[in-house]
C-alpha cells in the first residue's frame, strides 16, 4: 500500500498514472488529510511558494525530498497551467526514479499518444534539437525515446498535412471471431455463439453506411480500415457486400488506402482472399502475433505458425501490395529466444509493414484475471526483446511510422508500426494522430469528429453490445448527423 496526499495541486489522475508506472503491483490509497496515514510509504506531492516538491517518508519519518524551481521549467509552452502540472510531475518522477528499481523511459509521459507533442512543437517552428532538449529535460524521456518520436512525426507529416476539415477516414468495425484471445479487450462476439447474427449484423452496417453516405455531405473520404473482431470471420459474400457499400457510396476512386484485417489465418483461405484482391482491396494484416506453436495454443488460437506462413504466402502470390503483420512482445512463456524465433521467421516472409506490440493487462481482457497463473518476464528482459526487434526491422529496411502507448504495459515500453519506404498505413497515422475526422460504423465504432480551427476532436461512440446495436442502429446515425449538420 502507497499512501499519496496532494497539497495544493487536483492532479490525481496524473500522479496516480506516474506512481502506477514505478510501482506497478502496489495499491495506491489517495488521503485528505495525513491524520488518515497509518504506516508504510507515504508520498506527498505539491506545490509551494512557486516550487513543486515531493516528499516520501517511511512509517512516518521523511526519506526523502525533491523540490524544482517552476521558473526553471522548459517545454516550449508558456501556458502557467501547464508548467505547474509539469512541475508537480517531474518532482514525483525524480523522486521516484531514485527510489524505484523500475525505469521509466517515457518519463513523466503516461498518455496514449505522445508523438502529438513533438508535431505541436513542430507546428511552433521549433528546430530538431530544442524539440529533443525539450523531451529530454522537460518531459524526461530518455534519449532513445525522444529521438524515436521525432523520427515518427517527422515520418508522418506528408500523409497529415494540411489540415482539411472536410476530410475524413472511415472505419468499420466486424466484431466476430472464431476465439477469444487472452489479451484481448476488444468489442467481440464469438461466431460459435453470435454467428446466426452476421446476416442481420451485415444488413444493418451496410444500412448505417448507407445513411452515413447520406449525411456525409460535402465531406469526402481519404482512407478506409475494417477492423474486429476478425473481418474475415464472416463469410467472404458477407464481407463483399460491406466493401461494395463503401463503394457505392464514397467512391473507390476517392480511397487513398483500403484496409481489411484478415487478422488470423483459420478465417483466410484461397475464397476469401481472391475477394479482397478483386474488391481493389491494397493492404491486409496477417497477424501471427506469435511464431511459437505452444504460445499460439497458449493463448487461444487454434491453429499453428505453418498455417500463417502458408496463408502469408497464397496472399502474397495472389499480389497484395502491401501485406502487415502483428506481434506481441512479452507474452506468456516468452522471452529472447522466443521472439527471435518469430522474428527470424517473419523476416523471411519480408512483408511491408510490422506492427510491434508490447503486452499490456487490459481490463476486460481474460488475462487481466488469470495472469498471476502465467510467467511473465520483467522489465530488463522485455527491454532486451524489444532491441532484438529493432535490430531485425533494420535489417527488415522496416522505419517507424506510428507509435502509441497503453495503460498497463509491461515494462512502460511501447507499440510501434514499422514500414518499408513509401508503404505506411495512412489510415494508422490519421486514427493515432487525431488530425482528421474518423467517422465509424459498426458495434462498438467510435466516430472521432475533428475541428482543426480548435485543434480538439468530439467522440461519438457506437454501442458496444451487439443485441442493442442491431437495434438502434439508426440511433447510432443520428449520433454522427448532430455533429455532421
Amino acid at each position: 500500500m502507497i499512501y499519496v496526499h496532494l497539497v495544493d495541486n487536483d492532479y490525481r489522475y496524473e500522479i496516480n498514472e506516474l506512481i502506477r508506472v514505478f510501482y506497478f503491483r502496489e495499491d495506491r490509497f489517495f488521503i485528505d488529510s495525513l491524520d488518515d496515514y497509518i504506516e508504510g510509504f507515504l508520498i506527498e506531492v505539491g506545490i509551494e511558494s512557486n516550487k513543486s516538491f515531493t516528499r516520501v517518508f517511511k512509517d512516518h519519518v521523511l526519506i526523502h525530498e525533491t523540490t524544482i524551481d517552476l521558473n526553471s521549467i522548459y517545454i516550449g509552452d508558456n501556458d502557467a497551467d501547464k508548467i505547474r502540472k509539469i512541475g508537480i510531475i517531474q518532482s514525483l518522477y525524480d523522486a521516484l526514479n531514485r527510489f524505484s528499481p523500475v525505469k521509466a523511459p517515457w518519463g513523466v509521459l503516461t498518455g496514449v499518444r505522445p508523438v502529438k507533442i513533438v508535431h505541436k512543437l513542430l507546428d511552433r517552428g521549433f528546430e530538431d534539437t530544442d524539440i529533443l532538449d525539450i523531451l529530454k529535460g522537460g518531459y524526461r524521456l530518455f534519449d532513445e525515446k525522444a529521438e524515436l518520436l521525432l523520427k515518427v512525426a517527422k515520418k508522418q507529416r506528408k500523409h497529415i498535412y494540411p489540415l482539411d476539415k472536410d476530410r475524413f477516414s472511415l472505419y468499420i468495425a466486424i466484431p466476430f471471431c472464431p476465439t477469444r484471445c487472452l489479451y484481448c479487450s476488444f468489442p467481440s462476439v464469438g461466431i460459435e455463439r453470435y454467428g446466426h447474427l452476421v446476416d442481420e449484423y451485415t444488413d444493418k452496417l451496410v444500412y448505417e453506411l448507407d445513411r452515413m453516405g447520406e449525411i456525409a455531405g460535402s465531406k469526402h473520404i481519404s482512407t478506409a480500415y475494417i477492423g474486429g473482431g476478425t473481418p474475415t470471420a464472416i463469410p467472404y459474400k458477407n464481407l463483399e457486400r460491406i466493401i461494395q457499400s463503401v463503394y457505392r457510396n464514397f467512391g473507390r476512386e476517392n480511397i487513398e488506402e483500403f484496409t481489411v484485417e484478415a487478422g488470423r489465418p483459420d478465417t483466410i483461405n484461397e475464397d476469401v482472399l481472391f475477394m479482397l484482391k478483386e474488391n481493389n482491396i491494397d493492404r491486409i494484416s496477417i497477424n501471427p502475433q506469435t511464431m511459437n506453436d505452444k504460445t499460439l495454443e497458449l493463448i487461444g488460437r487454434s491453429h499453428r505458425a505453418k498455417d500463417i506462413i502458408d496463408v502469408y504466402c497464397l496472399a502474397r502470390k495472389i499480389g497484395f501490395p502491401v501485406i502487415n503483420m502483428d506481434l506481441i512482445v512479452g507474452l506468456p512463456g516468452e522471452g529472447v529466444e522466443e521472439i527471435r524465433r518469430t522474428l527470424d521467421e517473419i523476416k523471411s516472409l519480408d512483408p511491408e509493414n510490422l506492427t510491434v506490440h508490447t503486452l499490456a493487462v487490459k481490463r476486460g481482457s481474460i488475462f487481466r484475471e488469470v495472469m498471476d497463473k502465467y510467467q511473465i518476464e520483467d522489465q530488463r528482459v522485455i527491454n532486451e526483446m524489444l532491441n532484438v526487434v529493432k535490430d531485425y526491422t533494420e535489417k527488415m529496411e522496416l522505419e517507424p511510422y506510428y507509435l502509441y502507448r497503453q495503460k498497463q504495459m509491461l515494462g512502460n515500453f511501447e507499440n510501434v508500426g514499422y514500414a518499408k519506404k513509401n508503404k505506411e498505413c495512412i489510415y494508422n497515422i490519421k486514427m493515432m494522430e487525431e488530425k482528421e475526422t474518423i467517422l465509424a460504423a459498426g458495434m462498438g465504432g467510435i466516430s472521432k469528429i475533428y475541428y482543426p480551427e480548435e485543434d480538439r476532436i468530439e467522440r461519438v461512440p457506437n454501442i458496444k453490445n451487439l443485441n442493442e446495436y442491431l437495434l438502434r442502429v439508426d440511433e447510432m446515425v443520428e449520433r454522427k448527423k448532430i455533429f455532421l449538420s
